[in-house]
Parts: C-alpha cells; sequence; structure tokens
C-alpha cells in the first residue's frame, strides 16, 4: 500500500480547496515521514523559499535552475546539492499531483551526479569483529550485535520493544517496524539474541525498550551513533563510522559468503532487489583487469 503522501488526492478523500499556504503544502507533503527525514526536508525547503522569497505558487523553473546553480556557487558537495535539489522537486511534483500547484516546474531540472560512496562505508569481516570483541558494555555490544547481524536501520534498534522479540530454536526473530511503515520479521543468531535478552530486568513490560537511556527512556538515535562512533574509535577505525556502516557490511558479507540476494533484500527491508544488489557492484567478485598479461606490471 503507498504511503499517504504518495497516494492521489481522489484516493485519500483529503480536502484541500482551502489549503492554500506553504506551509499547508509542506506539511501534506511531510505526513507520513520519518521524523529525521522531516527534519531534513523542512531544512532544505527552507533554503529554497529563503533563496526566492515568494510563494511557491508563484516560483518558476528560472527560479529552481537559479537555486542549483547557487548551491554550485556555494561550493557545496555534489551529494547535499543532490538532496536538497531531490527533496525540493519531490514537494514541487506532490504540490502539482494534488492540485496546488499548476505546474510542476522541478521536473525538467537535473540532479548533480554524485559519486557513489557505497564502498567507503563498508567495514570488513575483521574491523567488525575487533569491535565487538572490545566493546564490553552489554547494552553497547548488544546494540552493535542488533546492527550488524539484524542489518537494522539505527531507528528499527532504537524503536525495539521487548514484544518484538520471540525465541526462536537456538536463536530468536525480531520484528521491526522499518522504513515507509513496513513491518518485517528478522531472525537472529544465538549469540547476538542472548546478548538482547541479557537486557531484560524483572519488572520490565512488553512495551518497554530493549535499549535504554540512563533515563529509562528508549535510546536515542543520536546516542547509537555516538556508542557506535566509539566503539569504531577504540579499535583504531578513524573514517567516522555510522550505524549504517554495520547494516551496510551486514549486506556486503552476507553476499559474499553466499547468502541468496532476496534473502539479503527481505532482511534488510529493501523495496528493491536493484538496491540489495548494489553491494554486489561495489565489492565485484572478479574483475577483467585479473585477465590481463601479468608480465606487463614493471612499467
Amino acid at each position: 500500500m503507498a504511503a499517504p503522501h504518495d497516494q492521489p488526492l481522489a484516493r485519500t478523500g483529503v480536502e484541500i480547496a482551502a489549503a492554500d499556504s506553504d506551509a499547508t503544502l509542506i506539511a501534506l507533503w511531510l505526513h507520513g515521514r520519518s521524523a529525521h527525514t522531516q527534519r531534513a526536508y523542512r531544512r532544505d525547503i527552507a533554503r529554497f523559499r529563503e533563496s526566492v522569497k515568494k510563494p511557491l505558487t508563484e516560483v518558476t523553473l528560472g527560479d529552481v535552475q537559479d537555486f542549483a546553480r547557487d548551491l554550485e556557487d556555494r561550493a557545496l558537495a555534489p551529494a547535499s546539492r543532490a538532496r536538497t535539489l531531490a527533496a525540493l522537486k519531490s514537494l514541487l511534483s506532490f504540490g502539482h499531483r494534488i492540485g496546488m500547484l499548476a505546474v510542476d516546474v522541478g521536473r525538467p531540472l537535473r540532479l548533480p551526479p554524485r559519486k557513489d560512496t557505497l564502498a567507503e562505508r563498508i567495514l570488513t569481516e575483521d574491523e567488525v569483529q575487533r569491535m565487538l570483541s572490545a566493546e564490553t558494555e552489554p547494552r553497547n555490544r548488544a546494540l552493535l550485535l542488533a546492527l550488524y547481524f539484524g542489518g537494522l536501520r539505527v531507528s528499527e534498534a532504537c524503536g525495539l520493544r521487548w514484544r518484538d522479540l520471540r525465541t526462536r530454536q537456538e536463536g530468536g526473530q525480531i520484528t521491526v517496524y522499518g522504513k515507509g511503515a513496513k513491518t518485517r520479521a528478522v531472525l537472529l543468531p544465538a549469540g547476538p539474541f542472548n546478548a538482547l535478552l541479557g537486557l531484560r530486568r524483572s519488572r520490565d513490560g512488553p512495551t518497554d525498550p530493549v535499549f535504554r537511556s540512563r533515563n529509562q527512556k528508549a535510546l536515542s538515535t543520536v546516542r547509537a551513533w555516538q556508542i557506535v562512533r566509539a566503539a569504531a574509535e577504540r579499535v583504531g577505525i578513524t573514517v567516522g563510522v555510522s550505524p549504517h556502516f554495520l547494516r551496510h557490511s551486514h549486506a556486503s558479507h552476507a553476499l559474499d559468503n553466499g547468502a541468496p540476494i532476496h534473502l539479503v533484500q527481505a532482511t534488510l527491508g529493501h523495496a528493491s532487489v536493484a538496491t540489495t544488489g548494489r553491494y554486489l557492484h561495489v565489492r565485484p567478485g572478479a574483475s577483467s583487469g585479473q585477465y590481463l598479461g601479468k608480465g606487463n606490471t614493471h612499467g
């Protein structure tokens, strides 16, 4: 089922005849998205509105192109420019689709090309094992294990409740509420699953968080980032490791070790197998260069 912000007006039955303000349009566009995505998109759109200083109903293709050139003139990184412009194009397209904007003026704009840096965000199996071995705090180690063996997004890990865990044979199953309001079941080996169970207190109920902060509330994603970053730095990894590195590493290592691509897709909750297939391309098992003459290496 499509997310609410992707559904045509006729299907949602939402009455927007009087909704003619930018604030209303943006609120409708952001509806149903994660809090993290909403914050990022609001910043991007605020930057555009500050630049054009006119209502979205009066924005032209020229305004959008001028904004794109302005971002480039500021020497903004291609990835940042692409994200900002993609958010703007999405808003303008949505506004046109629901009838609040007469024309989708952002449609002709081409996004700047971005270097695929996925390979730079995949740890080796040895690096992951060193991170796990060096982490002695039970909660933090269980978090690392869940992120890596479950292939979880950081928000999914922080959102786990005890009702989401079920013992299965030697290991266990966790139910994950993920991106796009989709729910999936992920199996964990005995070691990682038992590490999670080891965090449970006798007074914990089904709705209590698995990962707790010092104030006993659910661990924040910001704190989870800090825990992962510290675990990496502890073993000499200084590239700025984030929780998503462990998710990327899960996918890459599983495929390297022979896991079927559709199984990895289901575990990570990718909407398309093409997304999962990116990990095959960034870590190829062979290259045609291996078939070139080995004697011509001295020049």
